[in-house]
Order: C-alpha cells, then sequence, then structure tokens
C-alpha cells in the first residue's frame, strides 16, 4: 500500500504518526545564483518498474505515470535516491527523508530523533544560526522538519527559482550541524514544556503508550518523546554520533514536486554526492553513552524493562518490530473521562490486504459526541450509528489504523464517564466483533460502497495539497522505492468486497496476523482514569471470541 493511503488514512485518526515540532519559519531569498551545470548520472528509463527497488544498483531512472504528473525516480552512484513529480502553480516544495526515527534508537540514543528534529536549521560548520535564520527570512514561506517512527523530514514550500538554495541549506543542516551546547540546553528545555503538555492530555499520550506496551523493548515500541531521564543526560555527542549512524546515502530520499527532475538531480549529486556509502558493519556503531543521571525515568522506563543496550548499525537497520501486546491501566482519579484503547496487530504498508484494512477503518470511522460533522464526514459511520447516538455517557470513540515497514496496529480509542469504563470495552469489543459476522450485523454492501467511495475521496482531496503530494512521493519511495500511481491506488480499493473485509478482520481480531509476523496474538489495552474495572477484559474479549483463541 502506498503512503498516499496510510497518510490520508492516519494524518486525522492517529495524529502522534508524527510529530511535527520545529517551527514554521519564512523561506529563503528569491536572489539566488544560477545553478551550476554538472554531468548528469548515466540513466535507463523503466517503464514498469518492479516493487523491489536495489539501493546499490547503478544510477537508473524510474518513471510512472500519475493522472496529470509524471513522477521519476533516479538513483545516484552513492545510493541516494532522486525523486521528482510534475505539478502546475506558482511554488514548488522540497523535502529530504532520512531512514531513521525512533524506531532505530537503543539505549544509549533513546530520544535522539526527538531531540534532532528541533535542532534542524540552527547554526552549521559554515553558518551562524543568525546567519541561518537571515537565509529563511529573506523570501518568505515556511520550512519544516518533524520526527516519525521510521523516519525524519525536512520540508519547505518555496518558489521554484529557490530551490538550488533551498536545497543547499537543507544539505548543510543535514550534514554539517554544529549542535553547540547552548543550542542543545535550549531545545532541552523547550522539550520539557512539550513532554509535559502530552503527558498532561491522555488523548495524546495513550497512542505513544500503546506502541510501548504493543512492541515491548523492540522497534516501533520506543518512545517518540525523549523520556525524561534520558533528556537530561544528552549529549551533542550523543545526538552527532546518531547523524553519523543513520545519516547515509542509501537511507537518504530527496523529493521536488514542480521542480525540473534532472536540475534537482544535479544540484543531489554536488550537495550529496561525495557521501560514502555504508560498506562495513563496523560503520556508525552508536557510542556506549552514560550510565549517569537515572533519576526520572517514570513509566516510560518502567515499560523498558529489558535493556537492549548498545547495538551495532547493521543489527538495528535490520532487526524487525516484533509485536507483543500487553496490558498497561493507569488509575488516575483526576481525569474528566475514563480513556480506553484497544489495539490489535496490523498489517503493513506491503502487506496486500491493507487496502481492505483501510477500508474497513473509514467503515468504523467514529469522532467525539460534539461534532460539526455532516454526510461525508463520517457521521454514518458505525461507531457514530451504533455508538456516539446511542450512548450518551460516551465522550468520543473512534478507530485507528497505522501501518509501519514490518507491522501495524489497529483497533479502536473511546472515553466516557467514570464508572461506564467496563461497559465502554464491551461497546468497543462488541463492534469489533461485528465485522467479523457474514450475516446479521456483519458488513452490508451499501456501507462497504460508502467507505470505498470516502476513502478515494480522502486520498485524492488530500493529494490536491502539494505538501502531502510531496510527502507522499518522498516516503513511498523511501518505503517501496518508486511512487505507486494513484490510479492504481483506487483501483485497488475499488476491488475490495465484502468477503474481503470478513476475511481480514477476522486475520487482524483473531491474531492471525501472527502467523506472517511471529507475534503474540495478543491484544493491547492501555487505559487512564478509573481503570480498575478494565482489568477483566480478556475475559470479554473471550466473550465475544476475540484474540488469539478466536475460532473461524
Amino acid at each position: 500500500m502506498s503512503k498516499q493511503l496510510s497518510g490520508a488514512i492516519a494524518r486525522h485518526v492517529l495524529p502522534f504518526t508524527r510529530r511535527a515540532t520545529n517551527v514554521t519559519r519564512p523561506l529563503v531569498s528569491p536572489l539566488v545564483s544560477r545553478m551550476n551545470k554538472h554531468q548528469q548520472a548515466s540513466q535507463t528509463e523503466i517503464k514498469n518498474p518492479e516493487p523491489a527497488f536495489t539501493k546499490t544498483s547503478s544510477p537508473t531512472t524510474t518513471s510512472s505515470s500519475t493522472g496529470d504528473s509524471a513522477s521519476r525516480v533516479t538513483q545516484l552512484p552513492n545510493g541516494i535516491r532522486v525523486a521528482t513529480e510534475d505539478s502546475q502553480g506558482h511554488f514548488a516544495s522540497l523535502g529530504v527523508y532520512v531512514d531513521a526515527g525512533s524506531r532505530y534508537e537503543d539505549e544509549t540514543t533513546r530520544g535522539v530523533s526527538h531531540i534532532l528534529d528541533r535542532l534542524a536549521f540552527k547554526s552549521t560548520a559554515s553558518r551562524t544560526s543568525e546567519k541561518m535564520m537571515a537565509d529563511l527570512e529573506a523570501a518568505g514561506g515556511n520550512v519544516m522538519c518533524s520526527s516519525s517512527r521510521e523516519s525524519i523530514m525536512y520540508q519547505s514550500a518555496l518558489l521554484p527559482q529557490d530551490l538550488p538554495k533551498m536545497l543547499a541549506i537543507m544539505a548543510d543542516t543535514i550534514r554539517n550541524p554544529r549542535i553547540t551546547d547552548e543550542e542543545l540546553e535550549e531545545q532541552r528545555m523547550s522539550a520539557v514544556h512539550e513532554i509535559q503538555e502530552y503527558w498532561s492530555k491522555p488523548e495524546m499520550i495513550l497512542p505513544e503508550l500503546l506502541h510501548t506496551v504493543a512492541y515491548k523493548d523492540n522497534t516501533l515500541g520506543n518512545p517518540l518523546l525523549c523520556p525524561m531521564d534520558k533528556l537530561e543526560i544528552m549529549t551533542t555527542a550523543n545526538i552527532k554520533q546518531y547523524i553519523n549512524t543513520w545519516y547515509k546515502p542509501e537511507r537518504i530520499v530527496v523529493s521536488a514536486v514542480g521542480a525540473d527532475h534532472d536540475k534537482v538531480v544535479d544540484l543531489t549529486k554536488d550537495l550529496f554526492g561525495d557521501m560514502k556509502a555504508t560498506t562495513s558493519s563496523a560503520e556508525g556503531e552508536p557510542s556506549s553513552g552514560s550510565s549517569e543521571g537515572k533519576a526520572k525515568g517514570g513509566i516510560f522506563s518502567s515499560l523498558f524493562g529489558k535493556s537492549s543496550g548498545t547495538s551495532d548499525y547493521n543489527t538495528l537497520s535490520r532487526e524487525v518490530a516484533k509485536y507483543t501486546g500487553g496490558t498497561l491501566l493507569i488509575e488516575d482519579d483526576t481525569q474528566q473521562y475514563t480513556h480506553l484503547h484497544v489495539g490489535f496487530e496490523g498489517l503493513s504498508i506491503h502487506d496486500d490486504d491493507i487496502y481492505a484494512l483501510a477500508t474497513l477503518q473509514l467503515l468504523m470511522g467514529g469522532g467525539s459526541s460534539f461534532s460539526a460533522g455532516g454526510p461525508g464526514k463520517g457521521m454514518y459511520s458505525r461507531l457514530f450509528s451504533n455508538v456516539l447516538n446511542h450512548y450518551n455517557w460516551i465522550e468520543s470513540c473512534m478507530s485507528f489504523n497505522q501501518c509501519y515497514s514490518d507491522s501495524g496496529l489497529f483497533g479502536i480509542s473511546g472515553s466516557c464517564y467514570p464508572g461506564y469504563e467496563s461497559m465502554l470495552l464491551e461497546v468497543i469489543v462488541r463492534e469489533l466483533e461485528l465485522t467479523t459476522r457474514t450475516g446479521k450485523g456483519g458488513i452490508a454492501q451499501g456501507e462497504l460502497e460508502r467507505a470505498k467511495n470516502q476513502l478515494r475521496s480522502s486520498v485524492l482531496m488530500n493529494l490536491e495539497s502539494k505538501m502531502v503530494q510531496l510527502e507522499d512521493l518522498g516516503r513511498q519511495v523511501q518505503v517501496h522505492g518508486y511512487k505507486v500511481p494513484v490510479e492504481e491506488l483506487c483501483a485497488k480499493i475499488e476491488k475490495v468486497t465484502q468477503q474481503d473485509m470478513v476475511r481480514v478482520a477476522r486475520r487482524v481480531f483473531g491474531g492471525g496476523v501472527a502467523k506472517l509476523t511471529g507475534g503474540s496474538g495478543d491484544v493491547t489495552i492501555v487505559g487512564q482514569g478509573l481503570t480498575k474495572n478494565l482489568e477483566h477484559a480478556g475475559k470479554v474479549l473471550e466473550k465475544y471470541g476475540l484474540g488469539k483463541t478466536a475460532k473461524w
């Protein structure tokens, strides 16, 4: 499945997917020097690219048609990929995507990617922080850096003539950051306030804790937010070592929309072409770090019971996500509502059933008890019709679908007035079970067609944004190695049948994904508020025949 699909769904379903912390800043000056012409990489046109994309292959250009636009991908000799797409308009968009993020952290680098995106566009070896700010403010516009579990993204919207200078600035902040003690301390203080804000809002922190419990002690379970004990002892050396380890050319994609492909290739060769690809397992081993300062571990520290210690580059880059499942209930009688997340191991971005699962997420839908929505905004989804319109003690109830390169999370989150938590659990589990039926209460053809139409329109309308189009292109090339045409995407959504929906629902809610991934097949339950009545969750799942003991 392409990132068009997961991005369109996850963007408004699970906002913790990507944490954009760097502030929007003005763009570079339109007064730029003329771009130098350099020798072009040898190129071979490939009409029908294979799904597999070898990072170490000879320089090639892959072309694919996507409606009114055409995407091209060129791989430079050192492994960097350059992806561009035609687009009409008066401005362009530019991004650099690094295959890094919190899943690649170990005990010595825990939380580095959280701080690293905050340190983007600061001082470099050739620019002071004042010079960097002046260059960014010269033209107006915006530039940002954000991090997720599997990617660190540097993105900008700009006038086409400013692209050479902006790419030079991005290359400078990526390759030559100074990261002074003063800059780190400033961002450390800012991060403390951000972390405190997240922890004060259950709707923000529980999706994070859901990942930590679902993938205990490994990969996708690593926190996006830097744990407080790690924040206190983090050094500039830790951050620079992380950059040296993961900012490798074969892990970088340069993406542009509304720009000439050959010119972007030439610019990338000038700015990134001298980077050396990883040649041995000894390269980029994380440093051992400090053992001091473990005073404020909090919940995150207790969740990481087994320390992974220091791992080398090859081990971390090849480690597969291992779904464990589990339960975390935070008793907190100060909360206005009791919050609950019930999740199962979902599908990876490469799974053929991802289209049916994304359709299922739209079909279930949901939202809050107060919504200004209407037809076309999810008001006719199952969780609105069957839950929010029937139970006035439920404050919110919505489905979530999170896809990663080798695993995923799917489930329902909800909140209710204290005292109703056991009933909320029962309602959530019942709604999940209904989707596995073939008879009464099962998925009707009419609601399936409505969900498929909503999914297609969501994807297409999101792609009207040039910045969404940019991220979609860059992340697809990063994950797949090529761009999936939107026509192919919509055709696969259209092919989803009622039988597909039931089969995929049973596969996910019955723990069947574990047969492919080696996960536990257990359910993941995370709650905050009055949670004592949720300790019997296993019996409720058993009652409705969900979980790895399901019999279908």
